[in-house]
């Protein structure tokens, strides 16, 4: 199903989510709604995530540019700290995306793993990279952590569908 080579880097980043060192406690919370605006295209997007066991969470997402169009994910996710600073995560997500001028919707799958660093006390850099069926995609940024509760991020990101873009963000974690 999926033709991505780099698979050895997923394969060591679930060894390092899963190995003893991995196992305490995370450095950034996945219990978390996000809403986002993408630009060029327009797109309007939500995000949920809530995690189940200390190193695993369910997360979903909607983006769309709301001409009858829509990218429904959802799935699960793995988490775990490389060090006191830095979270390594990924997704294993299915897609359900249907675009105007198509008719019907198409199921794909997704695998995806990145990083989540802080780079300052309130300030997170955070990537990931993967593969949507056969595409690649991405998502690199920053987010600002105002509150314990409220964050602001800037992105980019290419999530298959919609081609690259800038998006801005405002995630309220619990």
């Amino acid at each position: 199903m999926f033709n991505f080579k780099p698979k050895a880097v997923i394969v060591a980043a679930s060894l390092i989510a899963a190995s003893s060192a991995a196992v305490a406690q995370n450095n950034f919370s996945y219990n978390y709604i996000e809403a986002r605006s993408g630009l060029s295209p327009l797109t309007m997007g939500l995000e949920g995530s809530t995690q189940i066991m200390d190193n695993l969470h369910l997360v979903g997402r909607i983006d769309s540019k709301l001409e009858s169009d829509w990218d429904l994910a959802g799935g699960i996710g793995f988490n775990g700290p490389i060090n006191q600073f830095t979270d390594i995560f990924g997704q294993m997500l299915v897609h359900n995306i249907s675009e105007k001028d198509k008719s019907g919707t198409d199921f794909k799958p997704e695998l995806n793993v990145g990083l989540r660093v802080w780079l300052t006390n309130q300030l997170e850099g955070t990537g990931r990279i993967g593969v949507l069926k056969d595409k690649t995609v991405f998502h690199a940024g920053i987010k600002f952590h105002s509150t314990e509760t409220l964050v602001l991020s800037a992105d980019i990101r290419n999530n298959g569908v919609y081609g690259v873009q800038p998006t801005l963000g405002v995630r309220f974690q619990f």
